[in-house]
């Protein structure tokens, strides 16, 4: 066991790394933020301007969210530090299991709160629209696909984010063609982001009777939900419309809807996915306008993988990108994918990895 002096000053080291959170975060002005939000608020007439007022009501959500994240990891180093000097004057000279366990979970939160403050992208704290694709390949591809979407639904309830079907194109035999989904939860697109491309899979497959190893590939697309007040040139002219689907024809992105209720949803959401792809394109092409982009579909197959998922003769996920790698497998198809996000944050914070 750990001597409860040394585990004292460990902790206490925790403030200088809080302070540098404080400033980092930009607590105090977060706090000043919201008291003017607050003065808003309370005003008679706020909701009279719907739109106006959802804005900021989700503004000050998101304030709100950040500055008791931040109080509760004071109260909770205070907390910590008070129990290691009572069990001290009792008498004890080690720390007990509930103090370690304690304290592991106190740093654990204080790095992903360091990790939150590196998203510091225009839409890094907008909810993510996540598009799976099947690659050739058959039902092997659109398989693997379907296990994709599963580990991101999973990854979505361990952080309690809601994850929102918008479309879903059943595979031949099994799995998925393609199928979207809105994860809705604070900088969902900016821990999301680094899983857009193309994702291998190695395995024996379960659909060849002979038992042979195949490799699969599917692609994801990860996009920021685009606010309506942002304005986003699309012509009329330049969309094709089908009764869910919807095809830009300047760029060739195709987009679809067919969860909701009515005809006129289903092209809401379309377009609101359409919108948030040109953007996303734009500001990773690094592009003056929406009329720059040309040619978007990359080739889903060997070569483009940012990751590899190995089932067989060994199990591995590897990130290509990052070299960060985690073999249990299973772990991560249930959507253990923290350390994968966290090693693309770092190494783009670092600036050895590129948008």
């Amino acid at each position: 066991m750990v001597l409860l002096d040394e585990l004292r000053v460990t902790m206490s080291d925790y403030r200088k790394d809080l302070k540098e959170l404080y400033e980092v975060l930009g607590i105090e002005k977060a706090q000043a933020r919201y008291d003017e939000l607050q003065k808003q608020v309370a005003d008679p007439d706020f909701y009279s301007d719907l739109e106006n007022s959802q804005k900021v009501l989700q503004e000050v959500k998101s304030l709100e969210n950040r500055i008791n994240k931040y109080k509760k990891m004071e109260e909770t180093l205070d907390d910590i530090l008070t129990l290691i000097e009572l069990t001290m004057e009792e008498g004890e000279e080690e720390s007990n299991a509930e103090l370690n366990e304690e304290a592991d979970s106190f740093v654990k939160e204080l790095e992903s709160l360091k990790l939150a403050s590196l998203l510091t992208g225009e839409y890094d704290s907008s909810n993510a629209i996540l598009t799976f694709h099947a690659g050739a390949g058959g039902t092997e591809a659109q398989d693997w696909a379907e296990m994709l979407y599963r580990m991101y639904n999973r990854w979505a309830e361990r952080h309690n984010f809601k994850a929102e079907l918008l479309d879903y194109l059943d595979g031949d035999e099994a799995g998925l063609k393609s199928a979207s989904i809105m994860i809705s939860g604070d900088n969902a697109y900016g821990f999301l982001k680094s899983e857009s491309g193309v994702h291998r899979l190695v395995r024996v497959s379960p659909f060849d009777s002979s038992g042979r190893r195949h490799t699969s590939f599917a692609a994801l697309e990860v996009m920021p939900e685009i606010d309506d007040s942002m304005e986003v040139d699309i012509r009329p002219e330049d969309i094709k419309m089908d009764v869910f689907r919807l095809t830009h024809l300047p760029t060739g992105i195709v987009v679809s809807c067919q969860t909701q209720r009515s005809q006129y949803q289903n092209k809401d959401y379309a377009m609101k996915m359409l919108r948030a792809k040109l953007v996303e394109i734009k500001e990773r092409e690094h592009l003056d306008k929406i009329a720059d982009i040309k040619g978007v579909q990359k080739e889903i197959a060997w070569g483009a993988q940012i990751r590899s998922y190995v089932f067989m003769p060994y199990t591995l996920v590897k990130d290509h990108r990052t070299g960060f790698e985690n073999g249990n497998i299973q772990a991560v198809m249930d959507g253990d994918l923290d350390g994968f996000i966290n090693a693309y944050l770092k190494a783009l914070s670092s600036g050895t990895l590129q948008k």
